[in-house]
C-alpha cells in the first residue's frame, strides 16, 4: 500500500511540474529567440538610417566610379559598407542593404546578393511590399543549423527604396537556449526529489497507524489477544480507528474470556454429578439380577466417554485462556523426550516409535505447550495406528522455522476430511468406533498457537496422515 500511494503522489507531482515546466521551456525558448529578432530589428534600423537620403542613385553611382556623385553621399555609402563588414566579423551574421532590383548596396561578406529563396528570400519580399518581416519560426536546440532572417524596408516619401537584410546564424541561440533549458531541468530535478522527499515523509506520516493495526490485527488473527495497537502519529481520523479497534479488542476478548469461563466452570461443575451418577450405577448394579451385565456394562462405558469429553472440554478451556510466553528451547531434546515418554503405550499397542532428527534445533516457543499438542498428537497416531507398524516422529529445521513431523500408518483421510481435521468434536464417520472425544487436534492447535506456532496435516505415502507442528526459530514481534 505505500508504494501503491508513494506512486500516486509521484506521478501527481511529475504531472505537476511537467505542466509548469513544458510552458516555462517554451517560454524560455521564446524569449530568446526574441532578444535575437529584437537585436536584429534594431541593427537593420541603424543601418536603415546610414543609408544616404539625398540622390539614392547618385550616391549608388559614387560607389561604382560615377564622376558625378552627390555631395557627401561617396563618403556614407564606403562607411555604410566598413560597418556591414565590421558587424559581419564581429557577430557572425551576413548585413546587406539592397535596392529593390536585388543589386547590393552595401554587403558583408563581400559578394553577398538578396537571396532568390529560402527564409531570407521570403522576408526579402515582405520588406519589399513596405511590412517588416514576419518573426521567424521558433528555433529549438535540436533544430537543423539554419538562419535567422529579418529584413527591414527602408523608406522615402512613402515609397521603399531599399531593404536591409540580416541572417544570423542559429548556433549560439540553440546553445543559449539548451544552456537555458538544462537551468530548468536542473531546478526540475531538484523539485522532484524535494517532492519525493516530502511525499515519503506524508506517506510514512499517514500510513504509520495502518501499519500499527495490521500488525496488531494479525497478531490477534493468529491468536495472540492481548496485542493492541500502540498510540502514534498520523492523521487524527486513524487515530481515532486506533482507539475503536483496541475497544474492539478489548470487547472480543472479554467475551472470550466469558465463554471460556463458562465452558471451564460448566465442565468442572458436571464432574461431581457425573461421579455420583456413576457410583449410584454401580450401586444399582449390585441389586439387579443375573444377566444385566451388558446394559451396566455400556451405562459405565456411556459415563467414562462423558467423564472423558468433560476432561477435554476442561482442557480445552485451559489452553484457549492460557497466554504463555515463548522462550528459546531446544526442540530436539524436547521431542525426543516426549517420544521416549510415549514408548511403553507404543510397545502395549504392538506399534514401533520411531524418532530420526537433529542433535540440537533452537527455537522460540512455549516448552509447556509444545509438549502437550505433540503428547495429543502422538496419541492420535497411536491410536489410529494398527499393530506391526510404524509411527515415524522427525525433525524438520529451515531457515525461520522448526518442525516436528508425526507421520502414522493409519487408515489416514480424504481431501474433504483433511480440510475438516482438528475441528472441535468432528471425527470422520469410518472412525467412530475408535475412542476418543474429537477434542485433541483442536487442543493441540490452541496450544500451538497459543505460543506462535501452527498445526498443519498432509496425506503420508502410501498411506496414513503426517501431522506438522511448526514454531518459528526467532522471537516474532
Amino acid at each position: 500500500m505505500r508504494n501503491r500511494l508513494l506512486g500516486i503522489l509521484i506521478a501527481l507531482m511529475a504531472c505537476v511540474l511537467a505542466a509548469l515546466g513544458v510552458p516555462l521551456a517554451y517560454l524560455t525558448a521564446a524569449s530568446e529567440q526574441s532578444k535575437v529578432v529584437v537585436d536584429r530589428i534594431d541593427d537593420a534600423a541603424r543601418f536603415a538610417q546610414d543609408l544616404p537620403t539625398q540622390g539614392r542613385a547618385s550616391a549608388t553611382a559614387a560607389v561604382k566610379g560615377d564622376p558625378q556623385p552627390g555631395p557627401g553621399d561617396t563618403g556614407r555609402l564606403h562607411a555604410l559598407t566598413s560597418e556591414a563588414a565590421r558587424y559581419h566579423e564581429l557577430y557572425g551574421a551576413r548585413i546587406g542593404v539592397f535596392e529593390r532590383d536585388g543589386s547590393s548596396v552595401a554587403a558583408a561578406p563581400d559578394g553577398w546578393h538578396a537571396p532568390a529563396d529560402g527564409p531570407g528570400a521570403e522576408a526579402y519580399r515582405e520588406a519589399l511590399a513596405g511590412r517588416r518581416s514576419h518573426n521567424p519560426p521558433q528555433v529549438w536546440p535540436w533544430t537543423s543549423d539554419r538562419t535567422l532572417a529579418v529584413a527591414l524596408p527602408v523608406v522615402r516619401d512613402g515609397d521603399v527604396v531599399a531593404v536591409v537584410l540580416t541572417e544570423s546564424p542559429t548556433g549560439p541561440l540553440r546553445a543559449r537556449i539548451l544552456h537555458r533549458w538544462m537551468v530548468l531541468a536542473g531546478g526540475e530535478a531538484l523539485a522532484m526529489i524535494v517532492a519525493i522527499l516530502l511525499a515519503v515523509r506524508l506517506t510514512g506520516w499517514v500510513l504509520r497507524p495502518v501499519r500499527t493495526l495490521d500488525r496488531a490485527t494479525h497478531d490477534i488473527a493468529t491468536g495472540r489477544l492481548n496485542a493492541r495497537v500502540a498510540p502514534s502519529g498520523g492523521p487524527p481520523e486513524l487515530r481515532r480507528l486506533a482507539r475503536s479497534f483496541n475497544d474492539m479488542a478489548d470487547h472480543v476478548v472479554l467475551a472470550i474470556d466469558q465463554q471460556r469461563a463458562f465452558v471451564a466452570d460448566a465442565s468442572h461443575q458436571l464432574r461431581n454429578p457425573l461421579a455420583a451418577l456413576l457410583l449410584r450405577v454401580e450401586l444399582i448394579g449390585l441389586a439387579l439380577p443375573e444377566g444385566s451385565e451388558d446394559e451396566i456394562a455400556a451405562v459405565r462405558e456411556e459415563g467414562a466417554r462423558l467423564a472423558r469429553v468433560l476432561d477435554d472440554l476442561l482442557g480445552l478451556a485451559t489452553a484457549e485462556g492460557s497466554r504463555p510466553e515463548p522462550e528459546p528451547v531446544d526442540l530436539a531434546e524436547l521431542v525426543r523426550t516426549r517420544t521416549e515418554a510415549w514408548q511403553p503405550l507404543a510397545d502395549r499397542r504392538q506399534v514401533r516409535l520411531h524418532w530420526q532428527g537433529p542433535p540440537l534445533a533452537h527455537a522460540w516457543a512455549d516448552p509447556i505447550g509444545f509438549g502437550s499438542a505433540l503428547d495429543a498428537v502422538l496419541d492420535n497416531a497411536l491410536k489410529f495406528s494398527p499393530a506391526g507398524t510404524t509411527v515415524r516422529v522427525g525433525l524438520t529445521i529451515t531457515r525461520d522455522e522448526v518442525t516436528a513431523s508425526v507421520t502414522d500408518a493409519g487408515p489416514g483421510l480424504t481431501e474433504e476430511e483433511l480440510a475438516r481435521i482438528g475441528d472441535r468434536f468432528w471425527r470422520s464417520s469410518r472412525h467412530q468406533n475408535v475412542d476418543g472425544s474429537g477434542l485433541g487436534l483442536s487442543i493441540a492447535r490452541t496450544l500451538l498457537l497459543a505460543g506462535g506456532g501452527s498445526l498443519g496435516f498432509a496425506p503420508a505415502e502410501p498411506n496414513g496422515l503426517s501431522v506438522l507442528l511448526t514454531v518459528p526459530r526467532r522471537k516474532r514481534g
